[in-house]
């Protein structure tokens, strides 16, 4: 059974809809960077260990990174999903867990890396817009895109109603992807990712439009 570790920042509602979706793999442990994080609560309500590791604790990006790495191996981890964590990670780090660790963004990348997407979005008139499952890589936003999920950006949108339509989506695409690797539907290999085992070319989409 594949082991998770889910890395948060924040409310965690992320966090929940993996919990909430009864997954094949096995949630084992959930590290926040911030005491407060309501993630935490939602972890110890299920029964999942926690622990908070203070990034302002630490003289550098490199030493939080290692300490989170340690927790990670001494649970034996075998996939890492950041569920709302707002911290850059090392270059060290993600080679480390190259292959085994996911983001969600709230765009349709490769288009709108970075920060305030719904705003760009709205900004650039665009009529999809949606969120981006991928796997992790030390080039901002650049890995391979697993699903997607799309909705048509509605004349009266602005970036609240975005935010809140676009985490529906999350919470739909986000636990789909984990179980495909889970299940091995997804695997990473060194010749590139597969799909059903056939080499993944395309983001599959989930649309609601």
């Amino acid at each position: 059974m594949i082991k998770i570790a889910v890395l948060v920042s924040g409310s965690g509602s992320n966090l929940q809809a993996l919990i909430d979706a009864n997954l094949s793999g096995q949630i084992v442990g959930v590290i926040s960077n911030k005491p407060e994080a309501y993630a935490l609560e939602r972890a110890k309500k299920a029964g999942i260990q926690t622990a908070v590791i203070e990034h302002k604790q630490y003289p550098n990006r490199e030493a939080f990174d290692d300490v989170m790495h340690r927790q990670l191996l001494d649970w034996d981890v075998d996939l890492v999903v950041l569920a709302g964590f707002m911290r850059i990670l090392s270059a060290k780090f993600v080679k480390a867990w190259e292959g085994k660790m996911l983001n969600i963004h709230p765009s349709l990348l490769p288009n709108y890396k970075g920060m305030h997407t719904h705003q760009r979005v709205l900004n650039t008139g665009d009529v999809l817009h949606g969120c981006t499952v991928h796997y992790v890589t030390a080039e901002l936003d650049a890995g391979q895109a697993l699903a997607q999920g799309v909705l048509k950006v509605n004349l009266d949108d602005d970036v609240s109603s975005l935010a809140n339509r676009i985490h529906v989506l999350e919470h739909v695409i986000y636990p789909q992807v984990v179980e495909w690797i889970c299940t091995g539907t997804v695997q990473y290999t060194e010749q590139g990712v597969l799909y059903r085992g056939q080499a993944m070319q395309e983001p599959v989409q989930f649309c609601k439009l």
